[in-house]
């Protein structure tokens, strides 16, 4: 007996585990005394990450406890016999059986809570308001009252003592979460890595990716419900075909789903009933990547399109999980953001007065590839403004295609447009606060293509067309000089001749 009541001991230090946080659920474990303890204490934990939970405390058993080895045990307040009742060598022995290399944490408290009465009322309650327990000698369960974790939370598996004091020491370990986009510059062929903000040219596929890391207590879990949500404004517009998942950088093509039909107003969800179906362990890394289209629905300037999403995640190991009927918690809403800009060119004359009857044409450069038509007007009467919207840093050049009548028309026109915006969205930043800033710089043209920003961070531009020469006009003031000058030299001529012809006559 002396020996099984040694294996009991064992079984309550080896199944100790960590009690759940804010960032995750975790492992921890309360060292046994070893010196005879008569009025143990089970203390709440410190921690303020914890304050919110609240502890269960369950006794099993009963008995005398020296600092290593309980014995004369009995059934507790909370066992599933009367208080009191002695256990019998046989049920002592369940508790050692389970106790040997390869069992799991879950496979030793499948066999400890068939002596918990957890439908019973707890032989003592710990909150931030009420942090201490003096228990009696004993075998204990603590647990996490049921649905009182918050959403980024998770339940702690059950903690069994044989109690010496017990602090309990929560550590961390739900799923962390993280949505991010990558930024390209198509002139210059530059990708970003994973960041918060990107520009792009209405019409581009928009790299986005989800990443979620697993908690180090995953193991705990029978089962494991994983969730994607992805919310995306009208401005992207998702590609289904584009998802590629993987766990731990290998792709896989199986164990999940991905639902566009959703119940709480998302994109897409890309949803796993059970990962435990999968390759992934404690702390693996599982990523969804997929493209959106920008459209022309996008928001133009400092507003942005915005695209967030949340993790899903099975927080309870000792429920018995049931896929998304199980109990879950959710990450906050990560946001990130895609920016497209809109270019003015206002036709004026030398008066910066409107000017109509021109048109225009504006082509974006390309590494490696020739350039683009981005957008072409033809000539409008009504027309003196042409807004070019959908752009991203870049180099473009402008061409007059039209030019108004009695007007020089201009060069081409080569110039950049670069963004400034935040790569990391801060705790407090509000959308409009990422993008920093939006500038035009000429790099060729007759003209000084001269950019000027507004609140919105929209650029313009003025294009001057200076008149032509005035030339001699035919039936003008031109032509009436020429015939007096002609018929003056034909009178000239006409009175040298006659006044030759006397002189010879009078010779």
């Amino acid at each position: 007996m002396n020996k099984v009541l040694k294996g009991l001991v064992a079984v309550a230090a080896t199944a100790a585990m960590a009690i759940a946080g804010v960032a995750g659920a975790a492992s921890a474990t309360a060292a046994e005394n070893t010196t005879a303890t008569t009025n143990p204490t089970i203390t709440f934990p410190t921690d303020a990450k914890y304050q919110d939970h609240t502890y269960e405390v369950y006794q099993i058993f009963t008995g005398d406890f020296d600092g290593k080895v309980l014995s004369n045990v009995k059934y507790g307040v909370n066992g599933t016999k009367t208080a009191g009742t002695e256990v019998t060598a046989e049920e002592l022995k369940q508790l050692t059986d389970v106790n040997v290399e390869g069992k799991t944490d879950q496979e030793k408290l499948d066999v400890i809570k068939t002596f918990a009465n957890l439908g019973s009322t707890p032989i003592a309650t710990l909150t931030k308001d009420n942090k201490s327990y003096t228990a009696a000698p004993g075998y204990y369960l603590i647990k996490d009252k049921d649905n009182i974790v918050s959403d980024n939370d998770a339940n702690t598996l059950y903690i069994t003592k044989v109690v010496g004091d017990v602090a309990i020491s929560p550590k961390s370990g739900v799923p962390s979460f993280q949505k991010k986009v990558k930024d390209t510059n198509d002139t210059t062929g530059e990708t970003s890595g994973w960041q918060d903000s990107a520009d792009y040219d209405i019409g581009d596929e928009v790299p986005f990716q989800l990443k979620a890391t697993l908690p180090n207590n995953y193991s705990n879990y029978k089962t494991y419900y994983l969730a994607f949500h992805d919310a995306e404004e009208q401005g992207l517009s998702f590609n289904k075909d584009s998802v590629k998942v993987a766990i731990d950088g290998q792709q896989v093509t199986s164990g999940y789903e991905v639902k566009t039909s959703t119940t709480d107003k998302c994109t897409f969800e890309v949803v796993f009933k059970d990962l435990k179906s999968t390759a992934a362990k404690d702390s693996s890394v599982i990523t969804v990547e997929y493209t959106s289209t920008l459209t022309e629905s996008a928001t133009l300037g400092k507003d942005g399109n915005l695209n967030q999403a949340k993790l899903q995640f099975s927080n309870n190991p000792n429920s018995e999980q049931e896929g998304e009927n199980s109990p879950t918690g959710k990450t906050p809403w990560d946001n990130v953001i895609v920016f497209t800009y809109k270019v003015t060119v206002n036709k004026v004359n030398e008066n910066s007065e409107a000017l109509k009857g021109a048109a225009f044409k504006l082509e974006k450069s390309y590494k490696d590839s020739p350039t683009k038509l981005v957008k072409e007007f033809t000539v409008d009467d009504d027309l003196s403004s042409f807004t070019f919207s959908g752009l991203d840093d870049g180099t473009y050049t402008l061409t007059e295609t039209a030019t108004p009548a009695g007007y020089n028309s201009i060069k081409p026109v080569t110039f950049t447009v670069t963004a400034e915006h935040k790569i990391v969205w801060g705790n407090t930043d509000q959308r409009t606060d990422i993008l920093t800033s939006v500038n035009g710089n000429k790099a060729s043209g007759e003209i000084d293509f001269i950019f000027a920003t507004d609140g919105n961070k929209d650029l313009s531009t003025d294009i001057v067309n200076v008149k032509g020469s005035n030339l001699p006009e035919t039936g003008g003031m031109g032509t009436t000089i020429l015939y007096a000058a002609g018929a003056a030299i034909v009178l000239v001529a006409a009175f040298g001749i006659a006044f030759a012809v006397r002189r010879r006559n009078a010779r």
